[in-house]
């Protein structure tokens, strides 16, 4: 039988952490050691970008183009500019010349271009008091572009006038440095605030110290995990964010969990050991199959194929499968030795009421009855208010990363704003189209007929390839220009000529065409997930159908509010960035990768009450009741925590951060207010005893494969928030 295989591989994993504690613990601490070196450069050997397909016809013609007619656009933008003379003073072209000389000298430079040696009046300004270097690096990635740069950044500036870094290597090292300092405010933000919530939780000093240890394993854990990853294939700087987030988030809402279940068995053991061990017969199963939960929601971010989503999900699948694994081995260890001194260093706690008492007439149990007198009330109200959150969903504009997703007062954002005001020719950034064949004149023609086309110079040619810089009408990442790289490349193979379209807006075209052909299977996977799960846990098939419905709706309202608030700007004054009118797609498919994995985590924590008091014989009404009483507090709690911890990413300097952090943030308070504690229990009244109806033909599977709590008797209430 499985669930005697799982109780048996439970006993081996838990005699152990409760026999030799010491032992567990020693260990978790060399590797913790251990890790420290190994993660200590972790961020450093991370890779940058990661936003596109790297099997695209963008990537791979931009590839081609590098390799074969030269790097066509600049690595780097330098501005030099003054206030007292021109590009014609001798001290201008003196201070300049040497530092271009010195560039163009250095091992990592392939090419520097500009007015002193080119002559080339495109590269000075107007007012010519501002002129422009174009630097091309020696290197065949995002990676060692960055390295290259960071190199050579010291050696940019031109004695005696003004020097400003702009280009795109510039912005993605500004940006590599913005995040890792996001993710150290973030944690510096969030420990201390946690710690006083837990304190308060807890009202223990020692109880509430536990989870921010475990979450600082976690973190630790996830960082070794993801270097050691690093070293055969591809991860993104960005998974530093994920892993902190939900390293620390994760392990602190596992920790309550366990916890809080360990000091309501302390009560029934007379051995402090034997209620840890009833704590992981039950809460620790919990644990693990939550976990679970999240991990293989964060797993279905593999299918696709831009490097930035796969690092999300190797970072935090690494988070959550460290946090849980901590929670259910060095934390019970801990708890084995502190025994009853688990509420020391804190107030006298209150005498508690009975355990009945507080299932039949505790604040949560008040509160079920009250939505449960009128739950078609209560549903029609929550999903009435969840669709008007949604309804700005309808105008969802999707578009790419450029300098604005930097603060005001970065580098790379003030280089770039000084470039482009001082030479507009740089604002747009141009379709490439590399033709390769006999007629490629009559092809050109055709490709400036386009409607929305405004101008087309051939950039380069050579070994019969020519490559065009198309201009455009409308914005970069606009619905028109995507049309127009369609339109574009629909003359591939006309008069014999091949057609291969690439540039920052056929980029976009591809990731959007990538993101549609795995969103299905990303969403497959998260909704076969949460079946399977929710029907090996529960036993019904009416609750997974209900929870993916009402996953959807939460998830839903919180893109609605992600819209409204960063894409048409509402939300630009009080965070403090540049609004774009659209929203980059990957993140989104993060925030509903992670929110679809919380939710189904949340569902567990409360139907796995509400199945034990069904178990026992109570009516469907009084189960929700008394397991709404049991849960509600766990519920509140753990979205409080996690919210605590994400809201510190809001604050970031970087929008990807804040997007993700308030993200979040309205996701669980969604979540936690509006589903969990009454439109699910308002269903559950409706459904009454259907909602745990099994077909005859599963119930032989469920019984062999059901993953299920073992509760003990005279359970107290698990939490008192």
């Amino acid at each position: 039988m499985f669930t005697d295989t799982m109780r048996a591989a439970q006993a081996r994993l838990s005699d152990p952490v409760v026999r030799r504690p010491k032992v567990v613990l020693f260990a978790a601490l060399l590797l913790a050691v251990v890790g420290g070196f190994v993660a200590g450069p972790a961020f450093e050997r991370l890779a940058a970008g990661g936003f596109d397909d790297p099997g695209s016809e963008s990537v791979q013609t931009s590839q081609h183009v590098a390799s074969r007619l030269g790097i066509q656009a600049p690595d780097l933008l330098v501005l030099y500019s003054s206030d007292d003379f021109t590009v014609d003073d001798a001290r201008f072209r003196t201070a300049v010349g040497a530092a271009e000389n010195e560039l163009r000298a250095r091992p990592e430079v392939v090419d520097v271009e500009g007015f002193f040696d080119r002559g080339d009046q495109r590269y000075v300004s107007a007012d010519r008091r501002q002129t422009y270097v174009a630097i091309h690096l020696k290197a065949s990635d995002d990676t060692e572009r960055r390295e290259a740069f960071e190199r050579i950044r010291d050696r940019l500036s031109a004695d005696g006038v003004r020097t400003d870094i702009g280009g795109d290597v510039a912005i993605q090292s500004d940006g590599d440095e913005i995040t890792a300092a996001d993710v150290e405010r973030a944690e510096l933000y969030a420990f201390p605030l946690v710690l006083v919530l837990l304190f308060l939780i807890f009202r223990g000093l020692v109880a509430a110290v536990l989870p921010l240890l475990v979450g600082a394993l976690a973190i630790l854990g996830a960082l070794t995990a993801v270097r050691l990853l690093e070293t055969v294939t591809s991860v993104s700087s960005f998974a530093i964010n994920t892993i902190s987030l939900l390293g620390l988030g994760m392990a602190i809402d596992y920790s309550l969990i366990i916890i809080t279940r360990y000091r309501d068995e302390l009560g029934h053991h007379d051995v402090p050991a034997n209620a840890v061990l009833a704590t992981l017969r039950t809460a620790g199963r919990t644990v693990v199959v939550s976990g679970s939960t999240v991990a293989l929601s964060l797993a279905s971010l593999l299918v696709f194929p831009m490097p930035f989503l796969k690092s999300m999900a190797y970072g935090g699948m690494a988070a959550v499968g460290v946090a849980m694994l901590c929670s259910v081995t060095v934390l019970p260890a801990a708890l084995t030795l502190i025994g009853r001194r688990i509420d020391a260093l804190g107030p006298r706690r209150r005498p508690r009421r009975s355990p009945e008492d507080l299932a039949e007439r505790g604040r949560w149990a008040r509160f079920a009855r009250a939505v449960m007198r009128r739950p078609a009330v209560a549903v029609l109200a929550v999903v009435v208010v969840l669709l008007a959150l949604s309804s700005s969903v309808t105008h969802l504009r999707f578009g790419g990363f450029d300098e604005r997703v930097l603060p005001g007062d970065a580098y790379s954002r003030i280089g770039t704003d000084r470039l482009r005001a001082a030479f507009p020719s740089l604002n747009a950034a141009p379709i490439e189209v590399l033709l390769t064949g006999q007629d490629t004149d009559r092809v050109q023609r055709e490709v400036q007929a386009i409607d929305g086309v405004t101008g087309v110079a051939p950039a380069t040619a050579g070994d019969g390839e020519v490559l065009l810089a198309v201009s455009y009408r409308d914005a970069a990442g606009s619905p028109q220009t995507r049309q127009l790289v369609d339109d574009i490349r629909a003359l591939d193979g006309r008069n014999g000529v091949d057609v291969k379209v690439t540039g920052p807006p056929a980029a976009l075209r591809d990731q959007l065409a990538g993101l549609a052909t795995g969103l299905p299977a990303m969403l497959g996977v998260m909704v076969l997930v949460t079946l399977v799960l929710l029907f090996l846990a529960f036993g019904s098939v009416v609750l997974p159908l209900k929870a993916v419905v009402v996953n959807a709706l939460s998830v839903a309202a919180t893109l609605g509010v992600l819209v409204w608030g960063f894409q048409d700007a509402h939300l630009a004054g009080f965070l403090g960035f540049t609004p774009t009118g659209d929203l980059e797609p990957t993140t989104l498919v993060l925030v509903v990768a992670l929110l679809f994995g919380l939710a189904t985590d949340y569902e567990v924590f409360l139907l796995s009450r509400v199945r034990e008091e069904w178990d026992r014989g109570h009516d469907s009404a009084t189960a929700v009741v008394r397991g709404l009483q049991r849960s509600g507090g766990l519920i509140t709690a753990a979205a409080l925590l996690l919210g605590v911890v994400t809201a510190g990413f809001a604050t970031g300097a970087i929008v990807i951060s804040k997007i993700v952090g308030v993200g979040m943030v309205v996701g669980l308070a969604i979540d936690a207010v509006l589903v969990r504690v009454i439109l699910v229990p308002a269903t559950l009244r409706l459904f009454a005893g259907a909602s745990w109806w099994l077909p005859r033909f599963l119930r032989p599977l469920h019984q062999r494969f059901a993953i299920r709590d073992e509760p003990t008797e005279n359970e107290s209430e698990i939490c008192h928030v």
